[in-house]
């Protein structure tokens, strides 16, 4: 686990460049102040960004694979994560911030430009003050998509 990065991913260098091509500057990296740490934060407007990995946080979008070996310990791990992200969300927007999750798995290629552009709307709808602090998930497929999405990997398996 020491080779997995936890600053810098690819993921969330795609975020920050997306931010800055929008013009979206003045944010702090992994901001020690705020609950949780989030990957990218503007304090003065109170947006959090969390980038979150599949893996490691249980991505409900893609479903990623479970490790074999040690499953007592991996679900331990898995649900720590869950816990410490949702204590996380909740401390943020109790005090006043607006808090924006972003999954790795949107951030490939086929749907990159669409969660991004939501994301800068989203970043763009609370800094300017637009509605109230809350948590909100980008790029995520509507529940009609995604429940196309897994019927279809179902029938590739078969």
């Amino acid at each position: 686990m020491q080779a997995n990065r936890s600053k810098n991913t690819k993921p969330e260098l795609l975020v920050r460049a997306a931010l800055r091509e929008a013009g979206l500057t003045g944010y702090r990296l992994h901001w020690k102040k705020a609950p949780g740490r989030p990957d990218v934060c503007f304090p003065g407007r109170r947006v959090a960004i969390f980038v979150h990995g599949c893996f490691w946080h249980r991505c409900p979008h893609c479903s990623p694979s479970r490790p074999k070996t040690h499953p007592e310990f991996w679900e331990a791990k898995f649900a720590r994560n869950r816990e410490r992200d949702g204590r996380d969300s909740a401390l943020l927007v109790s005090a006043g911030w607006t808090v924006i999750v972003v999954w790795e798995c949107r951030l490939r290629r086929a749907v990159r430009e669409r969660t991004l552009a939501e994301l800068v709307e989203e970043v763009r709808r609370a800094r300017e003050g637009m509605g109230a602090p809350r948590v909100v998930e980008v790029g995520s497929p509507g529940a009609w998509r995604f429940r196309r999405l897994r019927a279809r990997r179902r029938s590739r398996r078969r």
